[in-house]
């Protein structure tokens, strides 16, 4: 076994299972966040999240995310919303708003992995006050301006780590890592 630059061995993942986590985005504005929200919907798919809760409802990236899903595989859904204070209430694990006005997310890493389900809520442009409130936890990534969607993807990093190709059962595309260039596996019917 190798060792560390110190000499100590290096540290080995708990076998404990991960948590299901799910995102709350609270706040889009239909016709004004399209981009955005879908960003955040394929951030939250792409690494590991279970389900996108969308408030308020919008059709269009619902339909855009699940087609990602059919061409691209694994369990990924979107959940539209109207009532987000609904949502936070009735779940059953820590709620983490995601703002740079939070503890450092690092320090709640350790409680977060040992749930079974985190709840991230993800604002839009304007907050509700009260969502720092019925939050388990306000967390940063770091206490500067950023995009949403960054802090979201680090957060789900750090929580879950990047998920293998297994995760995405089901899609008809694959990418086929090569140095140079782009390619791309891709079948009629599903991969299994």
């Amino acid at each position: 076994m190798g060792t560390g630059s110190s000499g100590s061995a290096p540290r080995q993942r708990s076998r404990r299972p991960l948590p299901e986590v799910s995102v709350l985005r609270v706040g889009h504005r239909p016709g004004r966040d399209p981009r955005l929200t879908t960003h955040l919907g394929l951030a939250a798919r792409a690494l590991g999240a279970r389900r996108l809760y969308l408030h308020p409802p919008d059709e269009a990236i619902r339909d855009r995310l699940e087609k990602v899903v059919g061409d691209w595989g694994g369990a990924f859904e979107v959940v539209p919303t109207r009532d987000w204070k609904a949502v936070v209430r009735s779940h059953e694990g820590p709620v983490v708003h995601l703002t740079m006005y939070g503890l450092d997310l690092e320090r709640l890493l350790p409680e977060l992995r040992r749930a079974r389900r985190v709840l991230i809520v993800v604002g839009g442009a304007k907050v509700p006050a009260e969502l720092y409130a019925l939050a388990t936890f306000n967390a940063a990534v770091g206490h500067q301006p950023h995009s949403e969607v960054a802090a979201l993807a680090v957060a789900l990093d750090r929580i879950g780590g990047i998920p293998g190709p297994a995760t995405f059962r089901g899609g008809k595309r694959r990418v086929v890592p090569t140095a140079r260039g782009k390619r791309l596996r891709q079948r009629r019917e599903s991969l299994r």
